[in-house]
């Protein structure tokens, strides 16, 4: 096992946490134990998204960094008589990615190994056999003999369900392993930018945001910042990696370790164009590198924020990933060590004319 530094340390505590939509509060704990420190002031929107604040200057124009505390996982819906556990998905998941995984149930009386089950093959006529089993068809058995014995563990309809997955340095130490990067690497940068910016001088209001919710609707974005009303936003995210086997360069662009990505275009918003040119004008003044990407659907918190009060220019920066909305995905510490540089930097470029030529031009 590789020594583990302060970095690791602080990423295998966030991917570790559990908390899918709506139920954030122990990866938000996570959170707040590392950025507390950095910030001169933390609440909480009424939703549960975490929101620090730094003070460069007081008049100074607001710039939220947002990552998302959320992961995809599923919710109890029902019990069976045998004991064995109906689920919801909560966030998007493809049903090749599922079965014979081990999950954990969060109950109010401690935590409940169980693993994705369905119909034997071995029973299935030939034709069924050469198709993926529908999600509706599969169920989580925890090893319970009866409903009764599944409630008595604590088992009840709502509880989370998170995919079970320890945090694992790779051969090649750059390669971290894990749940949840999706998006635990979006509040790591937040956390990181802040502490990036700690004793330098800059002329701005920095908001270090750790979103709820945004696997099902980008919804904690919306309410936080409806509570910080930014004047420049970021959105900071898992994006796809372009770099295993079986994909073109016109799938996907990007390669892992080459830099952060800057995102051109997704369903949720076409990025500001004066912001983008401002942070790659950045990068290229820094020879911090990066990689465009522009991608057909889905969308990151980016997508609520530009549209909050008269509009924010908003730019979405993320890390490319592989494996996302999996039980475990991969990333390249360099990616991540790069776009808190470049986003610490950004923030020691920006005032109110920089700003105002942003919006305005």
């Amino acid at each position: 096992m590789t020594k583990m530094d302060e970095t690791l340390v602080m990423l295998k505590e966030l991917t570790d946490a559990r908390g899918i939509p709506g139920n954030e509060r122990e990866v938000r704990e996570v959170m707040k134990k590392y950025i507390e420190p950095l910030s001169d002031e933390m609440t909480t929107d009424h939703l549960g998204s975490l929101i620090a604040k730094k003070v460069g200057d007081e008049n100074g124009p607001k710039i939220m960094v947002a990552g998302h505390l959320d992961e995809v996982g599923f919710m109890v819906t029902q019990i069976d008589d045998k004991g064995f556990i109906r689920f919801q998905t909560v966030g998007g998941w493809w049903s090749q990615v599922m079965l014979a995984q081990r999950v954990t149930i969060v109950t109010r009386k401690g935590d409940v190994t169980g693993i994705i089950g369905s119909k034997p093959p071995h029973i299935l006529p030939a034709e069924a056999r050469k198709k993926p089993i529908d999600i509706k068809d599969m169920f989580i058995d925890i090893g319970a003999s009866s409903r009764k014995e599944a409630e008595e563990w604590g088992v009840r309809p709502g509880d989370m369900i998170t995919p079970y997955f320890e945090f694992t340095v790779m051969n090649n130490e750059k390669m971290l392993l894990a749940k949840a990067w999706d998006n635990r690497i979006g509040c790591a940068i937040a956390i990181d930018v802040l502490k990036y910016i700690q004793n330098k001088k800059h002329e701005n209001i920095v908001y270090g945001v750790g979103t709820v919710q945004e696997e099902v609707g980008l919804r904690g974005a919306k309410t936080s910042a409806n509570t910080i009303l930014p004047d420049i936003a970021f959105g900071v995210d898992v994006g796809i990696a372009g770099d295993t086997p079986g994909i073109s360069e016109k799938d996907a662009m990007s390669k892992m370790g080459k830099g952060p990505q800057i995102i051109l275009y997704d369903a949720s918003m076409v990025s500001h164009k004066g912001l983008r040119d401002f942070v790659t004008n950045v990068a290229d003044e820094l020879n911090i590198p990066y990689q465009f990407d522009a991608i057909a659907g889905g969308g990151t918190d980016s997508g609520s924020i530009h549209l909050t009060a008269s509009g924010v220019p908003t730019l979405s920066v993320t890390i490319a990933t592989r494996y996302i909305h999996s039980h475990a995905a991969m990333l390249h510490r360099d990616d991540f060590e790069n776009a808190v540089k470049l986003l610490g930097e950004v923030i020691l470029r920006l005032d109110r004319d920089a700003v105002n030529k942003i919006t305005f031009e």
